[in-house]
């Protein structure tokens, strides 16, 4: 299992909510938050992952975060 796989499953276990790369670190166990930056940026426009500004499900912060559309 790589760190894109865990990242696709976290975000898309929380569908269609969305979540900020801080807090995907920090539920990852990763300990560079831009590893986490890296693999939703890679991860947005496919197989409809977005990324956004907006509130964050787990912290309630405004910022950049990445959501998935339910089917």
């Amino acid at each position: 299992m790589t760190v894109l796989d865990d990242v696709r499953r976290l975000v898309g276990g929380l569908a269609p909510a969305a979540v900020c790369d801080d807090c995907i670190a920090e539920r990852l166990g990763l300990t560079i938050r831009q590893h986490a930056n890296h693999k939703t940026r890679e991860l947005a426009g496919q197989d409809g992952f977005e990324r956004r500004k907006g509130g964050c499900a787990l912290c309630g912060a405004a910022k950049l975060v990445i959501g998935r559309r339910r089917a």
